[in-house]
């Protein structure tokens, strides 16, 4: 079975067709997904979501492109949030510097404020870096000095510099679709030196359709294609590989429960 570690169910693309959605991932051999939390005016219907389904999750956290209006200096509402027992993690967070959508000072403050929630809650980091990669690795580094914590560098498209910075501290990597598209020929280098015990997979629906449904709205079902391609990256069978991303989602997302998969 595969789990789509990464999307956004909540998003409208994706909402309106609820039930299709989640057939249509049960009948591609996905057993679950992790819907994310990117604003904290939403949570609330990200969470309802994942209360509907036994085998979805969901996570608490601003992205940073909403920093400037929701950005958190102190951790105690996410804290607060991640109670709930279908929230297994905290983000997404993190840096975007490729839009700049929020001033990045905010950014980063937010980015340090969940990590604290992550420390906190023991629930694993889930991270967004886009044209950030030095500061990315420079605050993991710094808050992890501070004490551990758990965490994942979500839809992973940054150069091998981070990788391995990032599985220096125990985090995981996670692929998206973007492996799938033809000028990711640096990724694909990449995600063959990721050791396997350290990979998941994700759609980042409704966003980046793997190859051969690009164009087209992502949903969970795809991402199967997306594991397709990573096995023969890696040189295993897509059950090897089936088998490794499965267990490490539920190695990094512990409060998530193996029993609910459908």
């Amino acid at each position: 079975m595969l789990i789509d570690s990464h999307c956004h169910l909540d998003f409208p693309e994706l909402i309106t067709d609820e039930a299709g959605v989640l057939a249509r991932a049960k009948a591609a051999g996905v057993a679950a997904m992790l819907t994310i939390g990117t604003r904290l005016d939403q949570f609330e219907r990200v969470r309802a979501i994942a209360e509907r389904h036994d085998n979805v999750w969901c996570s608490v956290g601003v992205h940073p492109h909403e920093a400037k209006d929701e950005g958190q200096s102190d951790p105690d509402r996410l804290i607060a949030a991640a109670r709930h027992r279908k929230v297994v993690g905290i983000g997404e967070t993190g840096l975007d510097f490729h839009y700049d959508h929020s001033p990045r000072d905010e950014q980063a403050e937010s980015f340090r404020t969940h990590i604290a929630a992550s420390r906190q809650t023991g629930l694993p980091l889930i991270v967004h870096t886009r044209n950030a990669d030095a500061e990315t690795g420079d605050i993991l580094e710094d808050e992890y000095g501070k004490g551990a914590f758990p965490g994942v560098i979500h839809c992973f498209s940054s150069g091998a510099e981070v990788a391995r910075r990032a599985l220096a501290l125990g985090f995981y990597i996670s692929i998206s679709g973007i492996v799938t598209f033809k000028a990711a020929e640096e990724l694909r280098t990449i995600v063959r030196d990721i050791p396997l015990d350290r990979l998941l997979v994700e759609t980042d629906a409704p966003y980046l359709a793997p190859i051969p449904k690009r164009g087209k709205t992502n949903e969970p079902a795809f991402v199967a294609h997306t594991a397709a391609k990573v096995a023969e990256l890696k040189g295993v069978g897509i059950v090897e590989l089936e088998t490794a991303t499965t267990d490490n989602f539920f190695r990094l997302f512990t409060k998530a429960e193996r029993s609910r998969c459908a």
